[in-house]
C-alpha cells in the first residue's frame, strides 16, 4: 500500500477540535492504523462550538468515514448529539472517539484515562498507591480521574478554577469508586507523588500561564501533561529542571491507539 495515497477506498477518520492547529494527534492516529494493514488517513477539521451539531449530523451521512476523534471543546457537549454510549462514555460523562456504523449510527467512547494508564504503565509508572493531583475536570480530566481512581491510587485531589465542576467530578469518582480517597483542592503540587495537567495550559493555540505554582514541584515526583503541541510544556520544562520524572502526550496518545482500534472496529 502506497502510503502517500488517499483515494475512493480510503477509510477516513475525523478529528474534531476548536482551534485546530495545536493538533498532532491525527499522524499518530493514521500511521497506526496503516501499519496494521489498512488504507486509512485521520484529518483533523475545524469546528466551532456553534457548528458541532451540524457537524455530527453530517458524519452521519459520510459513508466512507469509520467516525471521528474528539478533542478540546466538544468532549462533553458531544453527548446528547450521539446515538449511544459505551458503559466507559456514560460513567464517564465525556468522549474523544465516535464510531460511525454503515447505517450511520453513532457511538461514543472516552479512552482517554485508559490511554494515559496503558501509556504510564509502558514507561515505568505504576499509579497504584500514588497521590495523585489532577489539574482540570474538563472532558480529559474526568475521563483521567475515573481511570486513576480505576488503577487503585491511593488519593487522588481534583484541581479546577470552576470549583463546581470539579466537585461535581468528585462526587462522580467517589461514588464510582467509594474506596479511594478523591477530594476537591487547590494547584499546590506540596506532598504528592503525581502532578496531572489536563487543561488547556501550556497548549499552542491554547491559553497562557502555568496550570499550578512550579515552585511547589520537588525532586522524584512524576509531572505528566496531556498537552501534545509543544511536546515538553513549560510546566515540563520546569519540572524537568526540579529532578522531576516526565510524562508526554504523547504517550497518552500511544496507550490510546490499540484501544480507539478496537472500539472503531479497525
Amino acid at each position: 500500500m502506497d502510503e502517500r495515497r488517499i483515494t475512493g477506498q480510503t477509510k477516513i477518520m475525523l478529528l474534531m477540535a476548536d482551534p485546530v492547529s495545536h493538533v498532532v494527534g491525527s499522524e499518530a492516529i493514521t500511521a497506526f492504523i496503516r501499519a496494521v494493514g489498512h488504507d486509512f488517513v485521520c484529518v483533523p477539521v475545524h469546528v466551532g462550538a456553534q457548528d458541532l451539531t451540524a457537524a455530527i449530523q453530517a458524519l452521519r451521512g459520510f459513508r466512507n468515514c469509520v467516525g471521528s476523534g474528539v478533542t478540546i471543546p466538544h468532549k462533553i457537549p458531544v453527548l446528547p448529539l450521539l446515538d449511544e454510549l459505551t458503559a466507559r462514555a456514560r460513567t464517564i460523562g465525556s468522549v474523544n472517539y465516535i464510531r460511525r456504523d454503515q447505517d450511520g449510527k453513532l457511538t461514543g467512547d472516552n479512552v482517554d484515562g485508559a490511554g494515559f494508564v496503558r501509556g504510564a504503565t509502558e514507561a515505568g509508572v505504576q499509579l497504584n498507591g500514588l497521590r495523585v493531583l489532577l489539574l482540570g475536570a474538563g472532558g480529559a480530566g474526568r475521563s483521567l480521574a475515573f481511570a486513576f481512581a480505576e488503577a487503585g491510587v491511593a488519593e487522588l485531589v481534583i484541581s479546577n478554577r470552576d470549583h463546581a465542576k470539579a466537585l461535581g467530578l468528585v462526587d462522580a469518582a467517589s461514588s464510582a469508586f467509594p474506596q479511594v480517597l478523591v477530594r476537591t483542592g487547590v494547584a499546590d503540587a506540596t506532598g504528592f507523588d503525581m502532578v496531572v495537567n489536563a487543561t488547556s495550559l501550556g497548549m499552542v493555540g491554547g491559553e497562557d500561564g502555568d496550570p499550578i505554582d512550579i515552585a511547589t514541584l520537588s525532586a522524584g515526583m512524576v509531572v505528566a501533561d496531556i498537552v501534545m503541541k509543544p511536546e515538553k510544556t513549560r510546566l515540563l520544562q520546569a519540572a524537568e529542571a526540579r529532578g522531576c520524572r516526565l510524562l508526554f502526550g504523547r504517550q497518552m496518545m500511544d496507550g490510546q491507539l490499540a484501544l480507539a482500534r478496537a472500539f472503531l472496529g479497525l
